[in-house]
């Protein structure tokens, strides 16, 4: 199978220093509690690893909605996922960002919109015929890294040369739009390494870039970020995690994108931190997937303000943070095929 990729469109500036906002770190308390990387040596799930032709060939059309878990709402995830509409972390679970893409998506193709995936909407979906899972050998070059623990405090991740993925599991799983436990969940038995043939999502086959993409609509009390066209009609979707109101609350009102950078550097500028620790220093953070804004970032007119990646895509959605507005670091590399310099950006409550 061949290895997943996204169309990249590299603004001039290739490369820059992204100072922080105010902050696009999570703070001590958000919503939820957040969850921790899952290391590659966390005891495997129990659950028996899917037969893929049996995943893949079921026709069955459950209703689903929040609070379902199972292999009919991973296939639902993953078809939301080519069709534009991003549930974040394919997960096999029924939660608050597939329950808002789920209502996106029937909005956006004249479908009764209810939040749960019905019969309609499993018919509208799988006109999108391609297997749901494949096979994946692990490469020598994927297997290499380099990989590194990212330390928790600013000052150590700013003596790290780059901010690398902190397993082979993690970097697979990003690949592939899939939360860690998902991924060990589908290769029960299956060790991570060069030569071995796992089972992942089939997230290749994007579809069609939508047509039209015109400005962009955040709801804050959702959590999602909509892409519109001219007629002010959503063409994707993608979950977010947004500033706190305690601390740097995202502003009601327009905005509009000013620059992308991919593989950016970011300054940790403890002046711009209400959270900062008092004798905090300001320092720069060398790139990759693992810096604290992700691999990418599109600048707002908004100064210090961004839409960007992140290294805990596990929070997004669910999270709150000190200001900025995170992506997973796939839904962000998505976006910036959309989305360009002067695109308005508009923000509602």
């Amino acid at each position: 199978m061949t290895r997943f990729s996204l169309p990249r469109r590299i603004n001039s500036l290739a490369l820059m220093t992204i100072a922080v906002c105010s902050a696009c770190l999570l703070p001590p308390a958000v919503i939820a509690a957040p969850q921790k990387k899952a290391s590659s040596s966390a005891v495997a799930e129990k659950n028996a690893a899917p037969n893929l032709e049996a995943f893949n060939s079921a026709t069955d059309i459950p209703t689903l909605r929040t609070g379902n878990k199972g292999p009919a709402v991973a296939r639902a995830q993953i078809l939301l996922d080519r069709a534009w509409y991003s549930t974040g972390e394919i997960d096999g679970k029924y939660a608050d960002n597939m329950q808002r893409m789920v209502r996106a998506y029937q909005s956006a193709h004249a479908l009764k919109v209810t939040g749960t995936v019905t019969p309609e909407t499993w018919q509208s979906l799988r006109e999108d015929s391609a297997p749901l899972l494949v096979t994946y050998t692990v490469t020598d070059k994927d297997a290499a890294g380099p990989f590194e623990k990212t330390p928790p405090a600013m000052e150590d991740r700013a003596q790290m040369k780059a901010l690398p993925y902190e397993t082979l599991e993690e970097a697979l799983a990003e690949r592939f739009h899939s939360g860690q436990g998902y991924l060990r969940q589908l290769n029960a038995g299956r060790k991570l390494e060069a030569g071995s043939e796992i089972v992942v999502p089939n997230v290749s086959p994007v579809g069609k870039a939508p047509a039209g993409a015109a400005s962009i609509e955040i709801v804050k009390s959702r959590h999602v970020l909509y892409v519109l066209d001219a007629k002010k009609r959503p063409i994707a979707g993608f979950p977010i995690s947004i500033g706190n109101e305690k601390n740097d609350p995202l502003p009601v009102g327009d905005m509009a994108i000013k620059n992308e950078v991919r593989n950016p550097t970011f300054t940790y500028n403890p002046v711009l931190l209400k959270n900062a620790p008092r004798n905090a220093a300001k320092v720069d953070v060398a790139a990759g997937p693992n810096n604290p804004v992700g691999s990418i970032w599109m600048g707002l007119t908004k100064p210090h303000w961004g839409i960007h990646g992140t290294p805990n895509p596990t929070n997004v959605g669910h999270s709150e943070t000190n200001g900025c507005i995170h992506m997973t670091n796939w839904d962000a590399e998505r976006l910036s095929t959309l989305a360009k310099a002067g695109f308005k950006v508009s923000v509602s409550p």
